[in-house]
């Protein structure tokens, strides 16, 4: 059984792209507790981003946040990518390995998107057999991120039961995704507060906050490419009094990226949040 790994301290963090890596590592403007990447852009990387990469390993903590996994994929497991990923996490020192509750790979081709899993018994004794295949072979736990999803596919059993079933069945962290959850909930009309109480919160490992895009009236997409919302952040401090415990927080902005002193001040928005309750105890999701 692999050792769960809990980091307690007040962290948060930052994506690190390529987009912004140059001035991020020659400034202080912009100063995070630690640093997630996604490894398929990262391995096997070398000459100047080799460099850069390493400037900030010398610098933050690392946490390892993959998009190619295909936890829920009909096809077999890419067992010669999840060595170059055991071998990334162990030269870098990464803290933790997370992964989304997805597929995005059928019949050896990628989808380019992050694909939800039928809500079926069947697919929780696949994906869970899988995630033991995975944490067998890297040694570790990993943790599984709730995506966001349009529309369900064939659904045997809510959206919270399956995911509370891989979670117990596969004896996997959670990665919550507190963004997520409120948009799901926003297009498929259920309350965020209540779907929060229902998860197993002892395995969340870390949090995702991020933004969104409102297209209709009744349709929200989760882009990562706004600023995050007010709403959001109610979820997010809901969330974080539910815990009874600190988890490091990673604020994801992929798109439409702004000043490095904008994002510094959504970091700083969320270390408030964190240690001070600086919203009503009356949460809506309005």
């Amino acid at each position: 059984m692999w050792r769960r790994q809990m980091w307690g301290e007040l962290m948060t963090g930052i994506g690190f792209r390529k987009d912004f890596a140059e001035e991020f590592l020659n400034s202080e403007i912009l100063l995070p507790d630690f640093i997630e990447v996604a490894p398929e852009n990262w391995i096997g990387v070398g000459g100047y981003w080799k460099k850069q990469f390493q400037q900030a390993l010398d610098r933050y903590p690392l946490f390892v946040h993959g998009l190619s996994l295909s936890i829920g994929s009909p096809d077999p497991l890419d067992l010669a990518f999840l060595k170059k990923v055991k071998t990334f996490l162990h030269d870098t020192g990464a803290r933790i390995y997370s992964e989304h509750l997805s597929y995005a790979k059928c019949d050896n081709a990628h989808l380019y998107d992050l694909l939800p899993i039928p809500f079926t018994r069947d697919a929780v004794k696949h994906v869970s057999e899988r995630v033991h295949q995975v944490q067998e072979l890297l040694q570790q736990k990993i943790a599984l991120e709730i995506v966001s999803y349009y529309t369900p596919v064939a659904p045997e059993m809510t959206e919270l039961e399956f995911i509370n079933e891989i979670l117990n069945t596969s004896d996997c962290d959670l990665l919550l995704d507190v963004n997520n959850i409120y948009v799901n909930s926003f297009n498929h009309k259920y309350d965020p507060y209540t779907f929060i109480d229902g998860l197993p919160l002892n395995r969340v490992s870390y949090i995702h906050m991020a933004g969104h895009q409102k297209v209709s009236d009744d349709l929200i997409i989760d882009t990562h490419g706004q600023a995050i919302i007010d709403p959001v952040y109610r979820l997010f401090d809901y969330a974080r009094s539910k815990l009874q415990r600190d988890v490091p927080v990673l604020l994801e902005r992929d798109f439409n990226i702004p000043e490095l002193k904008e994002l510094q001040e959504e970091l700083d928005h969320l270390r408030t949040i964190r240690k001070n309750a600086i919203y009503p105890k009356v949460y809506a999701t309005a």
